[in-house]
């Protein structure tokens, strides 16, 4: 068993603070984020699939963007760009496959 509050924070990005659990082939994130914080536009090689647990995230995904609120989730796929606004405080968890190993926190 795994309480997220006993994971270490990790600040990621200015505004982004994440937890993470990894296993074998995905990382699970829970990233509390700031109103207004940034998330550049960026892609990665990982599929991602984006859930909002608390407040709203404007993400925009090769090219699209969308509102995403509570109970909302988002697929990103492997190799798309894509960014994103938070317009209120938040809370997001991200399913990453593979294993975000610039994630893993040495000595855990």
């Amino acid at each position: 068993m795994i309480n997220i509050s006993d994971l270490p924070k990790q600040d990621i990005l200015p505004g982004f603070e994440g937890k993470f659990v990894h296993t074998s082939s995905m990382t699970i994130g829970r990233f509390v984020i700031e109103k207004g914080a940034i998330l550049p536009a960026h892609s990665h090689v990982h599929e991602q699939v984006s859930q909002v647990l608390e407040g709203q995230f404007e993400l925009t995904i090769d090219g699209q963007t969308h509102i995403y609120e509570v109970g909302m989730v988002a697929v990103i796929p492997s190799n798309i760009v894509h960014s994103g606004k938070a317009i209120t405080d938040c809370v997001i968890m991200d399913v990453f496959v593979p294993v975000r190993e610039e994630y893993k926190v040495i000595g855990l």
